[in-house]
């Protein structure tokens, strides 16, 4: 495993490379990350991590501030993935004030995250643009529990540059609570409540996908959500291939997005 923090060096180290794959991070490492640099692995010759905490992506300077660091226990869960390279640059490395380009989201796609975090999507879009402009990469892994991204990320690109985006299934702690960097801020009670939730989300898909009755099972589902001490930000069903509220049982995907102590927590089923 080589660390760099010079985009520049990296570049001159993957010379001649073919079939490079790329998992971007913003650190605090998991298990749904350590599946994005295993499937990256099985499938490119070399792969890199970054690691770099977008403050672009921030609609909040809190939740910036907040967002969970090491980086010593970072490099120590890449070297034992055998990892090749790990990326971590300076802000100043990736954003150039005079070249970097502003993104924006179609409307139709200000829905859910885009909607309650207004300009987070953009600061991910540019970032990726900036790490795809700047390093040639063959393949780029992310994941499924942030889907809205994904898909986000999926148009952006496939527009733009020969990079391809492949998609990996969400990782999840006893097939419950999905891994998330933010669950390091959480107690046990916490994540109890998280846990419960993304059983019964599981159950209305499995109900919406056999078709019993799933609007009155989404009804039932709302009012239990509601017993717990969380604050609910977005609830929906949409069609996972356009984000639209136009879907059936085939192509549904259910969204949320709320607040357990004042951390932010999103899941999809």
């Amino acid at each position: 495993m080589i660390i760099f923090k010079s985009i520049d060096k990296l570049n001159k180290e993957l010379y001649g490379v073919k079939n490079i794959g790329f998992v971007p991070t913003m650190g605090a490492l998991h298990k749904g990350h350590i599946n994005l640099i295993t499937k990256s692995k099985k499938l490119c010759t070399k792969t890199i991590v970054s690691i770099f905490v977008n403050p672009n992506q921030f609609n909040n300077k809190t939740d910036f501030i907040k967002y969970p660091r090491n980086i010593n226990k970072d490099l120590k869960i890449l070297k034992k993935t055998k990892v090749d390279y790990v990326l971590i640059p300076k802000y100043k490395q990736l954003y150039n004030s005079k070249k970097t380009k502003k993104f924006r989201i179609p409307k139709k796609y200000k829905v859910m995250c885009a909607k309650f975090r207004p300009g987070h999507f953009e600061g991910v879009l540019s970032v990726i643009n900036e790490y795809l402009n700047k390093i040639s990469l063959n393949y780029l892994f992310l994941g499924e529990k942030d889907f809205q991204q994904l898909f986000l990320i999926k148009n952006f690109v496939k527009n733009r540059f020969k990079t391809q985006v492949i998609s990996c299934k969400t990782v999840r702690y006893k097939n419950k609570r999905p891994f998330s960097s933010r669950n390091n801020l959480l107690n046990k009670n916490e994540l109890i409540i998280i846990d419960k939730i993304s059983v019964l989300l599981k159950i209305l898909k499995n109900k919406i996908q056999n078709n019993l009755n799933y609007k009155n099972n989404i009804d039932k589902i709302r009012m239990k959500l509601r017993t717990f001490k969380i604050k609910i930000e977005y609830f929906e069903i949409r069609n996972r291939t356009n984000l639209s509220k136009k879907y059936n049982k085939k192509n549904f995907k259910i969204f949320i997005a709320y607040y357990v102590n004042k951390v932010r927590i999103i899941d999809n089923f």
